[in-house]
């Protein structure tokens, strides 16, 4: 389907549809509200003419109340806004049915390489042998995490599967139903909600989308390559950060990770009674009846009380037992379905998902400090030993720790996370939890503290069934990955432990923090070439290296389209495994549904796959990295002096959104790290940093700088240089295609009156020239006329959903103004900002 045709079929499927139910969505008759529905047409109107004419937000709405609203009275027009943003909410979770409906329809034809496309290729250039080895041992790991952007309830979820599901089938009275269950039934937490709470969320998504998905693309995969016993039931994993990753969240503790581990099994256990059930109806002959009852009845005990262990040994035996039976004695009847059932065991095991624990390396060294004080090694500070003792001491004594022995939280509960893994994996399997990630890795010590910790957890006469992952997510911490990992894998002590875990070292970066440090193209260039530098460290010592993306949603948190990034990486970066991150919106706008998840996943497998059955590597040469390096420091330079300028924070602080985060019960995790009175960079969680900008429509992170290199060269002469890169090297292109969604999303109309602001205003002008200067040279770049030209139905699908957001932004940014302005009602204008982030947040689906 040319691009013109999936426009149209756009245009059918999820424009009209949504003009269609929204009509009837806007025209619903709820108590107290008459006419708002109706009123907000004209208000997106007055909002587009106003911003275009130069009106400010606080001009737009007081016309729009004396020409078109009744409300005189202050406190009746903040009521009337609180409607408006209801209302919009809801439009939001109208769109994403509409067009997760109509997913399957516009993705049918897609230029994307699929599995049934991929195993076409094989098929037609007879390269099963060429590809046999990568597709048996190949593996796409999706790590799904608890980042406060996702918020919308198991009862609104179950809505939206609901509507999508009529929509489908075009049933429009029960539409109108659902439409009027949706305007009554609350969107957003009352509470903040625990970790438990965001655990519980995702695990829905797990039983009632993935468990299915995934079972079918193996299916799917097994009957596509025939007869040569397809056994890699590794070839899409599921990892798990909810519980597990404590990094800046308090909140995670010891037991929360006991109670998810014992959620995510329970649950497991009730998808597998599920499909038992239906087995049950179908093998009804004597020799199977009995095992499988007997199965079901465990699995029924097993699902809902948590100290009631059933192992993997337990369902796989008896299954296989039964398979033997069917083959034998009964004609292999119903042998697919079972052996679909048996394949589901296999990938899931007890597990379900694999749980990661993550804390901070500087947690991970208070923690240290005080084992070594308690155990007169230290009086109180680490550098009273030198480097040489201190390693000693974490590869060779042997301390026993006991949690009570320390008064400090932190050290208490680490200790205590520690202790009880083993008796996790004994429950959950060893897949349960086994990897360990030091977030801001920076040194050897990031590893070698875990490392320690775990010999004096237990270990210390054992193997560490756990891989210990170093988080590199600073530019220095990049910039020294090599030697640290180097350092590391000339200790025979961890390189024994290597030998353990297979000769394998798993190494993350990190996107979201590596861009708020290094701007867009610095902190990408960078991670592609401490990926490669890693890759040969890990090549020379007989490692595989496999590396694990902390992407986050959007370009500036490294997401943007994911196939293209991977499809992109050069020939001297390892390709063992994908894994990478999905968070925030993300696991409901792009593995929200099965038909969403098995296309999403089929593109991480083809991205890895597609270089052998297609034989191109990708490879920059040195003149073009000096280019794209060249670019990435003037970028970095023009970035860097964003970052140092005296507003740079404020700005932040009082013009956006930035401090609303934490009140508006998003997640469990607070909004920065530490609790100092003044605000630093480095303390801010990248979500809320990139969610702000965002929020203003700038989009800051996920292009400043580009401009102004990209200038540069042209300024120079150069610019054919540039022309040329964007063209042949795939990498350069994702990373500028990345950026012009992020521009697609700006909208500096909406905070231009703020060049007005007498503190403020020549820092707004400072963002908005880079703004028009990266999209100019962007555009002279590819040779489009304007942005995402080659992506129209992302690009359609934006500017409907910035148009369904612009009249709550316009009321936001109204509400801004008015508590700047001084206010008697500025706590409930403060709730007008903190409720407005919902529905721009979901709109954007990957704004943070």
């Amino acid at each position: 389907m040319q691009q013109k045709e999936r426009l149209a079929e756009f245009k059918k499927s999820v424009q009209n549809k949504f003009n269609v139910y929204n009509s009837l969505f806007l025209n619903l008759p709820y108590k107290n509200i008459e006419n708002v529905g109706m009123l907000i047409p004209l208000l997106l109107n007055q909002s587009e003419k106003g911003l275009s004419n130069g009106l400010n937000p606080k001009e737009i709405l007081e016309n729009f109340f004396e020409n078109y609203v009744e409300t005189k009275s202050e406190k009746d027009q903040i009521d009337f806004m609180f409607r408006i943003i209801q209302y919009v909410e809801r439009q939001v979770v109208l769109y994403d049915s509409v067009e997760d409906a109509a997913f399957p329809k516009l993705h049918k034809h897609s230029s994307s390489l699929s599995l049934k496309d991929y195993f076409q290729l094989v098929e037609k250039n007879k390269s099963w042998d060429t590809i046999w080895d990568k597709l048996s041992t190949f593996s796409a790991r999706i790590v799904l995490t608890a980042h406060p952007t996702q918020f919308y309830t198991p009862a609104v979820l179950d809505i939206i599967t609901n509507l999508r599901t009529l929509i489908l089938e075009d049933k429009i009275d029960e539409i109108d139903v659902g439409l009027q269950q949706l305007g009554l039934t609350s969107l957003i937490n009352a509470k903040k909600p625990t970790p438990l709470d965001e655990a519980k969320n995702i695990i829905y998504t797990l039983r009632h989308v993935y468990y299915d998905a995934i079972g079918d693309m193996y299916a799917y995969i097994k009957e596509s390559t025939g007869s040569r016993q397809f056994e890699n039931h590794d070839i899409v994993k599921l990892g798990f950060w909810p519980g597990g990753d404590r990094d800046g969240n308090p909140f995670v503790t010891s037991a929360i990770t006991k109670d998810v581990m014992n959620e995510l099994r329970l649950t497991l256990m009730k998808c597998y009674y599920n499909d038992l059930k239906g087995l049950v109806h179908k093998l009804t002959f004597k020799d199977v009846q009995e095992p499988l009852q007997k199965l079901r009845s465990n699995l029924y005990t097993a699902m809902f009380d948590s100290s009631k262990d059933i192992g993997y040994e337990d369902l796989i035996v008896p299954l296989e037992e039964i398979r033997l039976i069917l083959i034998e004695k009964y004609q292999s009847l119903y042998l697919k379905d079972l052996e679909n059932f048996i394949d589901k065991v296999k990938i899931f095991k007890v597990h379900f998902a694999t749980i990661d624990i993550r804390q901070d390396h500087s947690m991970h060294t208070k923690v240290m400090v005080e084992v070594l004080k308690k155990n007169g090694l230290i009086k109180e500070e680490l550098n009273e030993l030198s480097e040489e003792k201190l390693i000693d001491i974490l590869l060779h004594e042997n301390l026993q720790l006991v949690a009570n022995d320390y008064k400090e939280d932190i050290v208490k509960d680490t200790i205590k996370n520690i202790l009880q893994l083993q008796t996790i994996q004994e429950k959950n399997g060893e897949e349960g939890c086994n990897r360990y990630i030091i977030s801001n890795s920076e040194d050897k010590y990031s590893i070698l503290f875990v490392y320690a910790l775990f010999r004096w957890c237990g270990w210390a006469d054992k193997k560490i069934t756990f891989d210990i992952v170093p988080l590199f997510e600073t530019m220095n911490g990049m910039d020294t990955a090599q030697d640290t990992m180097q350092f590391l894998f000339n200790l025979p002590e961890y390189k024994a432990h290597l030998e353990n875990r297979n000769m394998k070292q798993t190494i993350m970066l990190g996107f979201s923090d590596g861009t708020k440090d290094g701007g867009y193209l610095k902190a990408n260039w960078s991670i592609l070439k401490t990926k490669e530098e890693l890759s040969e460290v890990c090549d020379e010592h007989g490692i595989a290296a496999v590396f694990f993306d902390g992407r986050g949603g959007p370009p500036a948190r490294g997401g943007g389209k994911t196939h293209r990034f991977y499809a992109a990486q050069t020939n001297k970066v390892a390709n063992n495994e994908i894994q990478l991150t999905i968070q925030g919106q993300t696991i409901t706008s792009t593995y929200g549904t099965k038909e969403q998840f098995i296309y999403n996943s089929e593109q991480l497998l083809t991205a890895g796959l597609s270089n052998t059955i297609l034989e191109k590597e990708i490879v920059i040469s040195d003149a073009d990295r000096e280019l794209i390096e060249e670019l990435s420091e003037l970028s970095f330079k023009k970035y860097d002096d964003l970052k140092h300028h005296d507003k740079f924070m404020p700005y932040l602080e009082n013009m956006s959104t930035l401090k609303y985060y934490t009140k508006a019960n998003i997640g469990s995790r607070p909004g920065k790290r530490g609790n100092k009175a003044k605000l630093e960079l480095s303390d801010l969680r990248a979500i809320s940093f990139v969610g702000s900008w965002s929020q203003l429509k700038q989009n800051v992170p996920g292009y400043y700088g580009i401009g102004t290199a990209l200038k540069k060269l042209e300024d120079d002469g150069r610019f054919e240089e540039a022309k040329r890169i964007y063209q042949e090297v795939p990498f350069f292109q994702a990373l500028m295609m990345n950026s012009m969604m992020s521009l697609t999303k700006c909208y500096f109309e909406l905070t231009s009156y703020m060049k007005e602001d007498e503190e403020y205003g020549a820092f707004w002008e400072i963002l908005h020239a880079e703004y028009k200067l990266s999209k100019a040279m962007l555009l002279k770049l590819s040779g489009m006329e304007i942005l995402m030209s080659k992506e129209a139905i992302s690009r359609e699908s934006i500017k409907i959903r910035e148009n369904i957001v612009l009249p709550l932004l316009v009321i936001q940014q109204y509400a801004l103004q008015r508590i700047g302005e001084g206010t008697t009602y500025r706590e409930l204008y403060e709730k007008i900002v903190t409720r407005s982030l919902y529905g721009n947040i979901n709109a954007s689906r990957n704004s943070a």
